[in-house]
């Protein structure tokens, strides 16, 4: 306040209107981090040689079995789309040599029929591919060989003929895929389950038995050819009609008729190999 003289006096804050009392800095906020109970999975089982995710699942009631979820190669596309991306076929490729020789060793022990129970969890088609291979390479190497060593000692002209090659090539893989799609859809007519990979894998190894059976087709004495064509045919169909007959037992009282047909399927191709491959002339 001014007093007489002009001075001024201190001035009561606490008087004063309007004035904004000081208003303490607030405490330090301190902050907890409690902790977290993060739950532990085990690492999951690991499928397939190539990669954790990749073997195929059951084949039983789907016409191409799906990669296992999570697989860091499932294709991106969805629906029908997926069925052109090479990721899709990968798993049927995932197998090592010792499981296709345990597979082909099976084929030759036809009576056991336990290959489907050892493969329905991962059906391959690298075996099928590549026994059909080999046996259009045989069955042309073969046939060749003995129609050469024919002509060289009759002092002949000697042709090679292609067209052993491209028969050959259409009859094993025409057999091999056609067959298994047919009766597909057969067991799908009885809703009988059965997976299209699984049948393709089973016809595939059923064939192996006619490679050392063409090698020895060189002999020339045709009883003996008929023989050996006899007892591949035999043993093939046996494999086949064996390991079918404990899935084919659901459609009911037909089974026995399915059984017989694809039995009786597998000898036909015997015949027809002994009658255009097995024949050769010395």
């Amino acid at each position: 306040m001014m007093q007489g003289g002009g001075k001024y006096t201190t001035i009561d804050s606490q008087q004063l209107q309007g004035s904004v009392p000081a208003v303490p800095d607030p405490p330090p906020v301190t902050v907890k981090f409690t902790d977290s109970n993060l739950q532990t999975f085990p690492p999951s089982q690991a499928q397939g040689k190539i990669t954790g995710g990749s073997r195929p699942p059951r084949d039983a009631d789907d016409s191409f079995s799906k990669p296992a979820s999570g697989s860091s190669d499932e294709p991106q596309q969805g629906g029908w789309l997926r069925n052109f991306a090479i990721a899709t076929y990968k798993p049927y490729f995932d197998v090592d040599t010792s499981d296709v020789l345990e597979r082909i060793i099976d084929s030759l022990f036809p009576f056991r029929g336990t290959f489907n129970e050892k493969t329905s969890t991962n059906p391959d088609l690298y075996g099928p591919f590549w026994i059909c291979t080999t046996l259009i390479f045989v069955a042309a190497s073969m046939g060749t060989f003995v129609t050469y060593v024919a002509h060289k000692l009759k002092d002949q002209k000697w042709d090679y003929d292609i067209n052993l090659v491209t028969w050959s090539a259409g009859l094993f893989y025409g057999y091999v895929t056609i067959i298994p799609l047919c009766l597909y859809v057969i067991l799908k007519y009885f809703s009988v389950p059965a997976g299209l990979v699984q049948l393709f894998c089973l016809y595939g190894y059923s064939l192996f038995v006619f490679i050392p059976a063409l090698c020895l087709s060189i002999v020339p004495l045709d009883i003996f050819r008929w023989v050996i064509a006899g007892v591949a045919g035999f043993m093939s169909a046996t494999f086949v009609a064996l390991n079918l007959r404990a899935h084919i037992k659901s459609a009911g009282e037909r089974w026995f008729f399915i059984v017989a047909g694809i039995f009786l399927l597998q000898l036909a191709l015997a015949v027809v190999l002994k009658i255009y491959l097995f024949t050769v002339s010395v």
